[in-house]
Formats: structure tokens, C-alpha cells, sequence
């Protein structure tokens, strides 16, 4: 079988981010596609800034985009100008509140511990580097780390048999390799 760890490191980091990110919308009566969209337009060319452009990209349709940017411009976020030659093209732009909403929206400097953390570590694999992103998104995020069973601090190894003991229940062979709830991350001495 095919070993997933890669995969599922950057599943987990994603997730975390856009749960944080999804956290900044709702409180501003927006919803993660919309900063994905204000995302996508600080990023694009002026040939790129298009309403099709903009689904195409993030694999959506017209409908969702066109109800969402008309979202984005009754909130003051984005700008619609038509087109210099072709008035059926509309051309979109960020507004000055849509740029700082995604400045608010986007936790870059987490990328920036995380980067100072690698910096001092000696890492020689992708897994390895993303296990420490990771870990300091966990950390800042306060959230919990859901690694795998065996890697916890609660679960010991008998000589027949394994234990968690948060839940003080025997954890199979099958179970020790996949990730829990109730997992707290070993800290090196």
C-alpha cells in the first residue's frame, strides 16, 4: 500500500488554514469562497481578471461566481470595469477594503514561524518539513493534534498488548497507526 503520510500533512495543514480563514469570513458575513475569489484577483493579470477567469481557476460556476461577486461589490470589496474594447467583458478588481480584508484574512506570519523553526532544524524530507509547519499551526491555533496513536504520550507499549491512558482501554495493532483525538504530541528533551 501506498504510504500517505505526505498526503495527509498537507490535508491537516489545509484544513487548519481554512478553518481559520473560514473563522475570519463568517465574522464578516462572507463565506470562504469569497476570499478565495479576493484572493485569486490580487493575484491574477489584468488579462486573467475576468468572471470566467475567476471560475475557471477555482473550479466553479458561473452562477456561484456571479452571485458571489456581486457579494463582493455590494460589501465595497471589488471593483467591476467593463472592458476597453469588448464592453461585454467585465474586468475585476480588488477595492482598497478588499485588499485589507485579505490582509486580515491571511495568516502569513505563522509561515514565518514556521520557516524560522525549519531554519534551525535539519530536515531531509518533505514529511519532515511539513510535520513542522504543521506543528506550529497547532501550536498558534491551539488546537489538537490529531497524529497518530502510536507517536502519543498517553500510549504505552506493553509486552502483549498496547494502552492509551486517557481512555485506559487496550488500542489494537490496527489502531496504532491511525491518528486520535485524544493524541498529545511527545516533546523532545
Amino acid at each position: 500500500m501506498q504510504d500517505t503520510t505526505t498526503f495527509r500533512l498537507f490535508e491537516r495543514i489545509t484544513l487548519l488554514l481554512e478553518a481559520e480563514e473560514r473563522k475570519g469570513c463568517t465574522a464578516r458575513g462572507l463565506k470562504l469562497v469569497h476570499a478565495r475569489i479576493l484572493d485569486y484577483l490580487a493575484n491574477c493579470s489584468s488579462h486573467s481578471d475576468t468572471p470566467m477567469a475567476v471560475a475557471e481557476y477555482l473550479s466553479l460556476t458561473k452562477g456561484t461566481v456571479s452571485q458571489s461577486i456581486s457579494v463582493l461589490e455590494r460589501k465595497g470589496y471589488l471593483n467591476k470595469t467593463p472592458d476597453n474594447t469588448d464592453k461585454r467583458v467585465i474586468h475585476l478588481s480588488l477595492s482598497v477594503m478588499g485588499r485589507q480584508l485579505l490582509t486580515e484574512l491571511k495568516p502569513l506570519n505563522i509561515f514565518a514561524e514556521a520557516e524560522q523553526l525549519l531554519a534551525t532544524q535539519q530536515v531531509t524530507t518533505i514529511g519532515e518539513a511539513l510535520s513542522a509547519v504543521l506543528l506550529v499551526l497547532q501550536q498558534t491555533h491551539q488546537v489538537k493534534s490529531f497524529g497518530v496513536c502510536g507517536s502519543c504520550f498517553h500510549f504505552i507499549k506493553h509486552e502483549n498488548y498496547n494502552q492509551c491512558t486517557v481512555s485506559q482501554i487496550p488500542v489494537s495493532s490496527d489502531d496504532v497507526e491511525k491518528i486520535c483525538r485524544h493524541h498529545v504530541r511527545i516533546q523532545p528533551v
